[in-house]
């Protein structure tokens, strides 16, 4: 009797600390709970902003302040003395087909108008092959005129070179009738080249045609002797390159969008196009179907003598050396490791990101407030700015041809080891939805179909996308790129971007990662990925805040400078101010000087070498420990951890302070 009182003791001890332990969990769940917002992104921005203008926002200088020691720089690419403008009578007349997207158009024009000065000829408004009206775009636009300022880009350059709208007609019979020389040069053709080769045909022709398809048609460094031209290439690119007026009204509305939200924003270019990813041999990074896209266009690059590699190679030893774009995750653990809290505005450059919105989740998650042009413009504004289109022909569903049992065979035989996408079994039909798409062709063909109409029309739309997001790019307060100079000579957007942000405000936050040096850093800690030690940290914080230093603009210019002139217009196209020590002279490969021999500026440029002056307007810098932002309106992620659910974020904002980059 008393052995079973003992065990109804003993049940009963054990069903009342079981409900005490329920009771005791449920209530330190509600505690740590009680800060936790759910994801709020942004949905809406406000339609009228003229309370915004005048407006200051204040930032914390540790994150958004400008670097001191390039304030010394000023714009300056006004032409020197002994400039004269162009002769009355020209040599003759360049016609030129330009190929390529956004970064391949706005360099090869910069080429094309420094080619004109050089031959004295008269340049006729180049074409761009992406925005031909055969390419399905509205009849309401020309080709230049879809994208730029015609009637600017004219009047602007007046003084440096005669420039015609169309050839005469006479001339424009015979260039139907192919009876002009045409030529196809490279982008590092030399100044001898066309002097001692073309010239002679231009004057005896008087035309000639010239197709660029290189992003370029002449070589980015020149003599000392031609400094005027390097300089006539600033004034194109930064001054005469001006977007149609629809395209810039829209830009700076969204400009404006994210500067009423009263915060300062940072630019994001990834960088993952599929173009770099498949010449770079970075297919490995990505899974299925995407490695199958990246290595059919690596295979194609072969075939025409782009690349001379093999088609599979070490894409993580790739990787390593530096040559892949840095991945949306690595990005967004660099910005949280310098400081950037989780509600930072970033702005998503690019109008193409190769594996879609799936390789964005990582960014997204860790930066809540990511947002794009999607997010900023409505769709009737983006269908405004792309104008009236003819209706396109439904596509029309085939289903393939059936093959035999023996083709199935020794099409399977033929495949090779590496994974691929296996058809739907023969039991079923195949439906439509799994012949839509952009990649439904690999389950199909080993060779890749001619784009369709509607991918024609795509790719131009991308050209106004991109003048989009280069506007907002270069008004950000701050600008990182996932991939810039990848030594295959040909321009990048987020090179063009460095460029000009170097050239109207070289003080201005540019971050230039070295991304060999990052990936040692993320292959040190790979196993605490999420969680890395201090030290790791510290060595994160020291390398980015001396990438946009001097150090990292002469480390980024002895490698970006032979390719592209226009990636690091310096000392060409800058002064410096008296009043500041003059920098020690650098220079590159060749002995020609990339940074430190740049002209004396005027005495009215003295008020730019000022401490704390920024080049954003209505952006006020504080250096007194404020929070990152000074308003709380906006959307607050608080973090629930060991401390009982307090907020990490002051941890976060003390990290910072251990390294300045603007000292």
């Amino acid at each position: 009797m008393a052995f079973v009182t003992k065990i109804k003791w003993v049940v009963l001890s054990v069903i009342s600390l079981s409900v005490a332990s329920i009771i005791i969990h449920l209530s330190l769940a509600k505690l740590w709970t009680v800060n936790i917002v759910p994801y709020n992104a942004i949905v809406a921005f406000p339609d009228d902003f003229s309370s915004v203008v005048g407006r200051q926002v204040i930032k914390n200088k540790k994150l958004w302040g400008s670097i001191k020691s390039l304030e010394a720089l000023q714009p300056s690419s006004n032409a020197r003395n002994n400039y004269t403008v162009p002769k009355e009578h020209s040599n003759g007349f360049i016609y030129a087909k330009v190929f390529g997207g956004f970064e391949m158009i706005r360099s090869s024009i910069c080429d094309l108008v420094a080619i004109s000065r050089l031959l004295n000829a008269t340049l006729v408004i180049p074409e761009f092959q992406e925005s031909l009206r055969s390419k399905g775009v509205s009849s309401k636009f020309k080709s230049f005129s879809y994208l730029y300022d015609e009637e600017q880009f004219i009047a602007y350059l007046k003084n440096d070179v005669i420039i015609a709208k169309t050839l005469p007609g006479s001339l424009m019979e015979r260039r139907k009738r192919n009876e002009f020389p045409t030529f196809r040069p490279s982008s590092s053709a030399s100044p001898n080249f066309y002097v001692q080769e073309i010239l002679p045909k231009l004057k005896k022709s008087k035309v000639i045609g010239l197709v660029i398809a290189n992003g370029g048609a002449l070589q980015s460094v020149l003599p000392p002797t031609m400094a005027e031209i390097q300089r006539l290439r600033c004034r194109v690119s930064f001054q005469a390159l001006q977007f149609r007026p629809e395209i810039q009204m829209l830009g700076r509305r969204m400009v404006n969008k994210l500067r009423s939200l009263g915060q300062p924003f940072l630019a994001y270019h990834p960088g993952l196009l599929r173009e770099t990813l498949a010449y770079n041999g970075c297919a490995e990074l990505f899974q299925d179907v995407h490695t199958e896209l990246i290595q059919h266009r690596r295979a194609q690059m072969i075939k025409d003598k782009i690349l001379n590699e093999d088609l599979n190679v070490d894409s993580h030893l790739r990787r390593d050396k530096g040559l892949c774009p840095l991945m949306p995750e690595e990005v967004g653990i660099l910005l949280r490791v310098m400081g950037y809290p989780s509600k930072t505005i970033i702005y998503l450059a690019g109008s193409e990101t190769f594996g879609g919105q799936r390789v964005l989740i990582p960014l997204r998650s860790m930066f809540i407030n990511t947002l794009d042009r999607t997010s900023l413009c409505s769709e009737k504004e983006l269908s405004d700015l792309v104008g009236p289109e003819t209706p396109l022909p439904q596509k029309i569903f085939r289903p393939p041809p059936t093959k035999s049992e023996e083709e199935l065979k020794e099409e399977w035989k033929r495949a090779g080891p590496r994974p691929r996408p296996l058809p739907p079994p023969p039991d079923r039909p195949i439906y439509q939805h799994e012949k839509e798409g952009w990649y439904g062709w690999i389950t199909e063909t080993p060779t890749e179909p001619d784009p369709s109409p509607m991918d024609l029309r795509m790719k131009a739309h991308r050209l106004l996308w991109d003048a989009l997001d280069y506007i907002v790019s270069l008004e950000a307060d701050a600008f990182f790129p996932g991939y810039n100079n990848d030594g295959s000579g040909r321009p990048d957007f987020s090179s063009l971007v460095m460029g000009h942000r170097l050239y109207e405000t070289a003080s201005s936050r540019t971050y230039r990662p070295d991304r060999k040096v990052v990936a040692e850093f993320f292959n040190m800690t790979r196993e605490n990925l999420y969680h890395p030690k201090h030290n790791w940290a510290i060595l994160v914080q020291e390398h980015l805040n001396k990438s946009m230093t001097e150090e990292g603009l002469i480390r980024q210019a002895l490698l970006s400078k032979p390719a592209m002139f226009l990636s690091h217009p310096l000392p060409e196209c800058s002064c410096r101010v008296a009043s500041v020590n003059v920098a020690n002279r650098v220079r590159g490969e060749d002995g020609q000087i990339i940074y430190g021999g740049e002209d004396i500026c005027p005495k009215w440029m003295q008020h730019a070498s000022m401490p704390g002056s920024s080049g954003k307007e209505g952006v006020k810098s504080e250096d007194d420990g404020l929070p990152d932002y000074e308003s709380n309106d906006f959307v607050d992620e608080s973090q629930s951890d060991k401390n009982g659910g307090k907020t990490n974020q002051t941890q976060v904002w003390d990290q910072d302070e251990e390294m300045d980059p603007n000292d």
